[in-house]
């Protein structure tokens, strides 16, 4: 995955931490390693502006997604090639969302991440199955993106910290 990622805001967001995310997703659901991506993390004036925009309701919300050339998951022994197109987070919103849930802002990017990146292979939510399906593999890609990384977080308390 070629991932291009910015952060517009005061927040503090490990970058480097979505970026692992986004290749661990671009080779689980076996897209080209010359996939392009972009994730940009804004303000909740800016996200309210793109909200009220392109899906014509008020407030910031999450996580919007706006795919390039409409791709879908790959296979193993056929990769997808092309433009994802971006995924814009909103920090503030995710942090309000995160302290609600009971984990950390950071936790809660990184699951919008993974829910914008299968917005943007296709995955929705609208009807009950759509849901269900999107919504497991959304909880799959990032517990298993947390089992691999859980070395390198520094997020977790340690055992003596608990």
């Amino acid at each position: 995955m070629n991932t291009e990622i910015s952060n517009e805001t005061d927040a503090p967001i490990d970058l480097d931490e979505v970026v692992a995310l986004t290749e661990y997703l671009g080779t689980a659901l076996h897209m080209h390693p010359g996939a392009e991506l972009a994730v940009t993390m804004v303000d909740a004036t800016a996200m309210e502006e793109l909200h009220l925009t392109w899906m014509d309701l008020e407030g910031p919300t999450d996580v919007m997604s706006f795919p390039m050339d409409q791709l879908s998951q790959g296979r193993a022994d056929a990769p997808t090639e092309g433009q994802m197109g971006d995924i814009v987070i909103c920090p503030e919103v995710a942090a309000r969302q995160a302290a609600a849930a009971g984990h950390s802002t950071m936790d809660e990017i990184l699951l919008l991440t993974v829910h914008g990146f299968l917005h943007l292979l296709g995955y929705d939510h609208g009807e009950p199955e759509e849901r269900e399906e999107m919504f497991a593999l959304q909880r799959h890609l990032l517990l298993t993106f947390f089992a691999a990384r859980y070395d390198g977080r520094t997020d977790i308390p340690s055992p003596t910290e608990v």
